[in-house]
């Protein structure tokens, strides 16, 4: 790949490494002194936050920059954590804690569109998959240090999550490049997100993407509780199926991304979307740790095989012009599963275990159909536009 797109993952990285802010919010909150409800709505408008950074950032990214957005998305969210770490007000805790979300997912739209920007197609799959590793190892490895600052302060919490995300937006202005960039202008008219939402194909893909991301969220929403209730294990037990996760994404997602780059990708999509329905549909069936265990790593394939293909696929399908957008939309679509996924879930799972589960597996096979079925009326992209005016431009002057 380009330097760009390796400085953009190891920016990436650095920034992962340090998420800590997010993580301990409602510890933080408590030991201040609010109570766990005023805690929780601080979290949840975080969590708003990041549902609307999508939008924002696909916009930001298109307009501004992919270096710009970047750059102001992590500054900003270096005065936002350290500016709640301060708060005393409750208002200003809420205020800050939007801001937050807002400002720390503002980039991801930006540094999508740039890898589609930098690295040729047909070769994206991997990079994204090299983008998720880095973005998973560097959680991994700073949530070992979150546990040991927090034990001390959490001030050094705050200070780190700033710190990182100072240095990732410096190393945006100093080493990445601005990519691509239009004015509303040279858009026109019917562009921006009027002519994301003509696109039907796209749209019914990102039908399918909210569907499995709404499976996909049951892992931290409701398979904690069937490990507990239902099959009466330890929570030590679900720690240990999501380390079988994790590892099995930081082991095999890059040499997976190898081989389903070589294929189509609704068909590969489609087999990711089967395998998460099929995953957590089983969990209804396991009540021990060794029956959980295949279900997580049935679904944990499906995960390395359908996230990066995804996102190699919005930034094939996306005009030129139009990546921040196409992809700050793909964004939000994960974001409305993040939210429904939860909230929904653990209404099903209190209702019926087997129920939930079986909504599960319906739910993979449905987006599978969805993202198999019909053919996507893709807009032209730009560089295609001006090839047919250059190709047809002569023919003009003679006629």
């Amino acid at each position: 790949m380009p330097r760009a797109a390796w400085f953009l993952i190891v920016g990436q990285f650095i920034n992962w490494f340090a998420s800590f802010a997010i993580v301990f919010l409602v510890l933080f909150l408590t030991k201040k002194g609010f109570g766990v409800g005023r805690a929780g709505a601080a979290l949840a408008l975080y969590g708003l936050g990041e549902l609307s950074a999508g939008m924002v950032g696909g916009h930001m990214a298109d307009r501004l920059g992919r270096r710009t957005t970047i750059a102001l998305a992590m500054f900003g969210s270096a005065v936002s954590v350290l500016a709640l770490y301060f708060a005393r007000p409750y208002g200003l805790v809420l205020l800050l804690a939007l801001l937050a979300g807002i400002s720390a997912e503002t980039f991801r739209p930006a540094a999508r569109a740039l890898i589609a920007d930098l690295v040729p197609e047909g070769q994206r799959v991997t990079a994204f998959a090299a983008s998720r590793f880095s973005g998973s190892l560097g959680f991994a490895l700073g949530s070992m240090l979150a546990g040991f600052l927090a034990n001390h302060s959490f001030l050094w919490l705050f200070v780190s999550d700033a710190l990182t995300s100072i240095v990732f937006g410096v190393i945006a202005l100093a080493l990445l490049r601005e990519g691509v960039r239009v004015s509303r202008s040279e858009e026109g008219d019917g562009t921006g997100y009027r002519r994301l939402l003509a696109d039907r194909g796209f749209l019914i893909f990102l039908v399918a993407t909210v569907m499995v991301t709404f499976v996909y969220f049951q892992m931290n929403a409701t398979l904690p509780l069937h490990v507990v209730r239902v099959a009466h294990l330890r929570p030590s037990a679900f720690g240990f199926l999501l380390a079988i996760n994790s590892a099995l994404v930081v082991a095999l997602e890059i040499p997976i991304s190898a081989v389903t780059m070589r294929h189509r990708p609704k068909p590969v999509l489609a087999i990711g979307f089967l395998l998460f329905g099929l995953g957590f549909g089983l969990t209804a069936m396991a009540h021990s740790f060794s029956a959980l265990v295949p279900t997580v790593v049935i679904w944990s394939v499906g995960e390395m095989i359908a996230a990066p293909v995804g996102y190699a696929y919005v930034a094939d399908i996306a005009p030129e012009h139009l990546r921040g957008r196409y992809q700050g939309a793909y964004g939000t679509a994960w974001g409305v599963g993040s939210v429904t996924g939860p909230a929904l879930g653990t209404l099903l799972f209190a209702h019926s275990p087997t129920l939930l589960w079986a909504v599960c597996g319906l739910l993979g096979a449905a987006a599978a159909v969805i993202v198999l079925g019909g053919k996507p009326a893709l807009p032209p992209r730009r560089e295609d536009l001006m090839v047919v005016i250059e190709e047809s431009a002569p023919q003009a002057v003679e006629a």
